[in-house]
C-alpha cells in the first residue's frame, strides 16, 4: 500500500533561510564599513590654503630712516640787562673805595677791552674817573648763556691767574690780570653774571677787591 501523505520539504526550507541570514550579514559589515569611513575622514581634516595664503602675505616693513640733519650749536651770547650803573656801584661805594672818584658822564669803554667786549653780548658798561687824576675805572655786567660762559670762563682762567678772595668757588670764580697796557683786570663769574672792573690804579688782585664786593653785594 502506497503511502500518499505530503511532507513538508525542509532541504528547500534551510537553504532559503540561510540565504536570507548571510545578505543580512554582509549589509551590516557594508553598513559598518561606512560608518568607520566617515569617522576617519572627520578626524583628519584636509588643510585649506588660507592659512599659507595669509602667512605668505605678511611682509617685512622697513624701519623709518634716521634724520640726517645736524643739531644747531646755541650761540654764544647774554640776556639783556635790567639794572642801572647806580645800581651796581653807589656814589657811597665810590666814597669808600677812594673819596675822589666820582661818575664820569661821557664814558666809552677803551677799545678791545673788557667794558667793550661786554657791550657785544648784551651787557651793561659804566665808567668812573678820579676827579684830581682822570684816571678811569671801567665796570661792565653781562647775564651770558651757558656757551658764553663757559667760553669766557675757560679764557680766563688760561689768561690769569685765580682769585680766592673776591668769592668762594664754585659759586664764585675771581681771577685777575695786570694786562701789558698797563690796565688790572678783575674778572668775577657766578651761576648768573660775568662781572669785570678795568682801571690803571689795579695794580695787584687786592686793589679792587672792595668795590668788587660792593657789586657782588648788590647784584644778590
Amino acid at each position: 500500500m502506497t503511502d500518499t501523505r505530503v511532507y513538508p520539504s525542509f532541504a528547500r526550507t534551510v537553504p532559503r533561510f540561510a540565504r536570507r541570514r548571510a545578505g543580512l550579514v554582509l549589509a551590516g559589515g557594508a553598513l559598518f564599513a561606512l560608518v568607520l569611513s566617515g569617522c576617519a575622514s572627520g578626524d583628519e581634516p584636509t588643510p585649506t590654503d588660507s592659512a599659507a595664503t595669509s602667512t605668505a602675505s605678511a611682509e617685512p616693513t622697513e624701519s623709518a630712516a634716521p634724520s640726517s640733519s645736524p643739531t644747531p650749536t646755541p650761540e654764544a651770547t647774554g640776556s639783556p640787562i635790567e639794572r642801572a650803573c647806580d645800581e651796581l656801584l653807589t656814589l657811597q661805594d665810590l666814597y669808600d673805595f677812594n673819596p675822589n672818584y666820582g661818575t664820569a658822564p661821557s664814558f666809552a669803554p677803551a677799545a678791545g677791552g673788557l667794558a667793550e667786549s661786554a657791550l657785544d653780548y648784551n651787557g651793561l658798561a659804566c665808567g668812573y674817573s678820579n676827579q684830581t687824576s682822570g684816571e678811569l675805572i671801567e665796570l661792565s655786567l653781562v647775564a651770558p648763556n651757558d656757551v658764553l660762559m663757559t667760553t669766557l670762563k675757560q679764557r680766563a682762567d688760561a689768561d690769569s691767574q685765580a682769585v680766592p678772595t673776591y668769592g668762594t668757588p664754585p659759586t664764585v670764580d675771581g681771577f685777575f690780570e695786570y694786562a701789558a697796557a698797563g690796565s688790572g683786570q678783575a674778572q668775577v663769574f657766578t651761576g648768573t653774571y660775568w662781572v669785570t672792573l678795568s682801571s690803571p690804579a689795579f695794580i695787584e688782585p687786592g686793589d679792587s677787591e672792595r668795590l668788587m664786593s660792593a657789586v657782588l653785594g648788590h647784584l644778590g
